[in-house]
């Protein structure tokens, strides 16, 4: 009856495709949800008590608007050491909540009406939005499974017009788990160099990478000064719910960024980023542990896919599978919705993730083995009766 007071960019903003699909499952019982993608794992301990005794000490007011400054030193430090990139923590850092933010703060920031972002899909949902809530026109560059999902410079650089502002990339890839090769990135640096562009690289599963390096975008020649490099702590470290994360790029730019968060935010969560602190100090160690366990699972999902009938490429990063379902005759909504009907296994439709993900669906494997496991032979059971 009031709608007519929404703003026409949030009537016109259809709602996640992840979402949508979940309020379902909510309503179900016996579903093995390989839908989620959010780890499994409790954060660890050492993390935990950092956050126990930062309220214990008190610790419970606001902080800087960018962060507290040793959080900012610490984030700094860790982004030297494994990808020798730095930063100031005095001007070229703001830590945020969770990745989410930054990505919005980030948007908002940079956006003029009418400005395009070239976004390579499929990708995270939230991609789309945010460059429509900032009065932005969102333009998508599908990939392709022939190539393993790996992002296509060429088809980046075609797509560029002189309303071209920004490049939005994600890799590790969710929903693919497509890493991007370093070659592949150095072509889109040339780009972006070429056209003027900036790159906004959201790396938030930077750690969570399997058999090959991950190639942080910023430390790339000549492209700190043309990225906003997006991470964070709730995949890598399985701290979801703490949601805090950081952007870092050129100081004039994380100005911009922090004009923005400081009258929407104030300040991330105090707890939060002492948390978040100790994790890059001591987690190391946990990731690790939890890296090898994805693996494990990485391994188990790919090769029972494949072996169902439903093609999937390996994924060497993130903790998504993504199979391709049309062998069995169907659209992605309809088999991720007649799977959970029939067999109670929940996973997200491919086409949620933009264009180039219809016909797939992703599977998450950021659940326990055996959940897999059982979670495969009803799949299985499920193609049997379809196809």
């Amino acid at each position: 009856m009031s709608k007519h007071y929404l703003s026409e960019k949030v009537v016109n903003l259809p709602p996640s495709g992840i979402r949508v699909f979940f309020d379902i499952v909510a309503t179900m019982d016996d579903v093995i949800s390989l839908g989620i993608g959010e780890p499994d794992f409790v954060t660890p301990q050492p993390i935990l008590q950092a956050g126990i005794s930062s309220l214990q000490a008190g610790e419970t007011s606001y902080t800087s608007n960018a962060g507290i400054f040793e959080v900012r030193e610490t984030v700094s430090e860790h982004l030297r050491q494994l990808y020798e990139v730095a930063y100031d923590p005095g001007n070229e850092l703001v830590i945020t909540v969770g990745v989410s933010e930054a990505l919005h703060i980030a948007m908002m920031a940079l956006l003029n009406p009418g400005d395009e972002v070239i976004i390579p899909t499929p990708c995270f949902v939230s991609y789309q939005a945010d460059v429509l809530l900032a009065g932005g026109v969102p333009v998508e560059v599908p990939s392709q499974f022939e190539d393993n999902f790996q992002l296509d410079p060429q088809a980046v650089e075609v797509a560029i017009t002189p309303r071209t502002k920004a490049v939005l990339v994600g890799y590790p890839n969710n929903p693919t788990g497509a890493v991007a090769s370093r070659e592949v990135l150095l072509e889109l640096s040339r780009i972006a160099e070429q056209h003027d562009l900036i790159v906004i690289s959201d790396e938030i599963y930077d750690q969570l990478v399997y058999g090959q390096p991950h190639v942080c975008f910023s430390s790339l020649p000549g492209m700190k000064e043309r990225t906003i490099l997006l991470g964070g702590f709730s995949k890598d470290y399985a701290m979801t719910g703490w949601r805090v994360g950081y952007a870092a790029g050129p100081a004039d730019v994380i100005d911009g960024l922090l004009r923005v968060h400081q009258y929407i935010i104030m300040s991330a969560p105090t707890t939060a980023q002492m948390a978040a602190m100790e994790a890059i100090k001591v987690g190391q160690q946990h990731v690790a542990d939890m890296r090898d366990e994805y693996d494990r699972r990485r391994r188990l999902i790919v090769d029972g896919l494949n072996e169902i009938g439903l093609p999937t490429f390996e994924p060497r990063g993130a903790f998504y599978a993504f199979p391709d379902i049309t062998p069995s005759g169907l659209d992605d909504t309809t088999f991720a919705q007649e799977l959970l009907d029939k067999e109670r296994v929940a996973l997200v439709p491919g086409s949620a993730f933009g264009a180039g993900g219809e016909g797939f669906v992703r599977c998450s494997y950021a659940t326990a083995y055996e959940n897999i496991e059982q979670a495969l032979e009803r799949i299985e059971r499920f193609v049997s009766k379809v196809s």
